[in-house]
């Protein structure tokens, strides 16, 4: 069974389409890329599967389950978690207080148990906080845990909320362009993590790349493929 899948998603905006018809399919465990020039329809597609946009047409499944009409907070607590391309941290709250809010869901005894102390509550908050720190150490920003996020560099926000997404062990996390905006070094450390994680460049790291372009899908294949197939060299080269 798969972990995902799209039958047909259309998503528009008045008279604009933004994602036309798109079919596609993750299994659990693989590495999916989805590319495309800027206005391509990647990032709709995601608020569509997450829930930030409704469909006009098609369905969206995980594990087997529709949850193409559900709200996003509960999309997330289903288990699939995402980032955003311009960020989404809580400025007054430390690196590490910003990823232990993503994993405050895992405290089996809730907020209540948390604000009294209750035994159950301490030992998931101590596990919570290990996990964090120790994502933190992986990133490359460990000594930043106790910095308020509004301090940070870009970059550096970005990697505390891929941490964050990260952090939950989610079994499906969509990265809206995790690697725009961050120095060469940087995204070097997070694609190095990226691969230590699941298993450089989208082409290197994915099972199966799909390719967008004005909403629809021109490509799904190897890595190996995908940079050959005439629509996409049309797309991206204009020949």
């Amino acid at each position: 069974m798969a972990l995902l899948e799209l039958d047909s998603v259309t998503v528009q905006f008045g008279g604009l389409t933004a994602v036309a018809g798109v079919s596609l399919s993750v299994e659990p465990g693989q590495v999916r890329a989805i590319i495309g020039p800027n206005g391509a329809g990647k990032t709709t597609l995601f608020n569509a599967i997450t829930g930030h946009a409704a469909l006009a047409s098609g369905a969206i499944r995980f594990r087997d389950e529709r949850i193409d009409r559900l709200a996003p907070d509960v999309v997330s607590a289903k288990g699939v978690r995402r980032t955003f391309q311009n960020g989404g941290l809580f400025g007054e709250l430390t690196a590490l207080e910003n990823v232990l809010a993503g994993l405050h869901t895992q405290v089996p005894t809730g907020l209540f148990g948390v604000l009294c102390g209750l035994p159950p509550a301490r030992a998931a908050e101590r596990a919570a906080t290990a996990r964090a720190r120790e994502l933190l150490e992986l990133m490359g920003i460990g000594h930043l845990a106790d910095q308020p996020a509004r301090a940070l560099s870009g970059g550096q926000q970005r990697m505390v909320e891929i941490v964050r997404a990260l952090a939950t062990r989610p079994p499906l996390l969509l990265l809206d362009e995790p690697a725009v905006g961050l120095a060469p070094a940087v995204r070097e450390q997070l694609l190095g993590v990226i691969r230590r994680l699941v298993r450089e460049d989208v082409m290197t790291v994915s099972d199966r790349i799909v390719v967008l372009n004005n909403g629809k899908v021109i490509a799904d294949g190897t890595p190996a493929d995908v940079p050959r197939n005439r629509h996409v060299l049309e797309a991206y080269l204009g020949h």
